[in-house]
C-alpha cells in the first residue's frame, strides 16, 4: 500500500506539473515537458508489475524486472536531453554555441558507452550490470548540472525559473546516484535507496511544479531581459 500511495503523490505532481507548464512554458521548456510526460507514461506502466512483484512468484519478479529496466533506459534517455537542452539553453551568448552542443552530445554519448562497455557482461542478470550503469549515467548528470547551475550564477541576467529547474535535477541526480552506488556496494541496502531515490525524484517534481504553477514576476530594472 505505501508503493501504491508513492506511485499516486508522483503521478498528482507529474499531472500538476504538466497542466501548468501547458499555459505555455512547455515551449520554452520542450524537453523538460516530454521529459515529465515521459516519467508520467512509465509510471503508470510500472505501477501494476510492481503490485504483482509483492506476490513472490518468479515470473511476476521477471516481468517487473524487465518493464523496470526498459523504462530506465527510456529515462535515461530523456534526461540526458533534457539537461544537454538546459546546458544549451543557459550558453546563449556563448560563441561558438553549435560547438559546445555537439561537445556535449559527444562527450555524453563517448561517457555513456565507455561506461556501458566497462559494466556489461551477459552473463550477469541485467540489474547487476545496470545498477552501476546507471549510477555512472547519473553522476555524468549531476556533473553536467553543476556545471549549468555554475553558468547561470555567474550570469549577468538571472533566471529565477531555470535556476529552480537545474536546482532541483541537482536533488534529483545526487539522490539517484548515491542510491545505486550504494545499492552496488550492498544489496541489503535496497530499501534505504529506494526511499532515498523516490524521496529525490518527488522534490524534483514538486519543485518543478512550484516553478510553473505561476508566472514570474516581471523582469527588474537591473535586469531588463530576464525572461520567463
Amino acid at each position: 500500500m505505501l508503493q501504491v500511495g508513492v506511485y499516486a503523490v508522483g503521478l498528482l505532481l507529474q499531472v500538476l506539473t504538466i497542466n501548468a507548464m501547458r499555459r505555455g512554458a512547455y515551449r520554452r521548456y520542450p524537453f523538460l515537458f516530454l521529459y515529465v510526460i515521459g516519467d508520467f507514461v512509465t509510471a503508470l506502466l510500472e505501477i501494476q508489475p510492481r503490485i504483482a512483484y509483492d506476490s513472490g512468484s518468479e515470473e511476476a519478479k521477471r516481468n517487473w524486472a524487465k518493464i523496470f529496466w526498459i523504462d530506465e533506459w527510456i529515462i535515461q534517455a530523456l534526461v540526458f536531453l533534457l539537461v544537454i537542452s538546459l546546458v544549451y539553453k543557459a550558453a546563449a551568448h556563448t560563441r561558438p554555441r553549435r560547438a559546445l552542443l555537439l561537445g556535449l552530445v559527444g562527450g555524453t554519448i563517448l561517457f555513456a558507452g565507455v561506461s556501458f562497455l566497462f559494466h556489461y557482461s551477459p552473463e550477469l542478470k541485467t540489474g547487476r550490470w545496470m545498477t552501476p550503469w546507471t549510477r555512472d549515467m547519473y553522476f555524468a548528470a549531476a556533473v553536467l548540472d553543476l556545471g549549468l547551475w555554475a553558468m547561470l550564477i555567474q550570469s549577468r541576467e538571472k533566471d529565477r525559473r531555470l535556476l529552480m529547474v537545474s536546482g532541483a535535477l541537482g536533488i534529483q541526480f545526487t539522490t539517484a546516484a548515491i542510491g545505486q552506488a550504494l545499492r552496488e556496494i550492498t544489496h541489503a541496502a535496497v530499501s534505504f535507496t529506494a526511499v532515498l531515490i523516490t524521496l529525490g525524484s518527488l522534490a524534483c517534481i514538486y519543485i518543478w511544479w512550484q516553478a510553473f504553477r505561476q508566472p514570474l514576476p516581471r523582469p527588474s530594472p537591473e535586469f531588463p531581459n530576464q525572461t520567463s
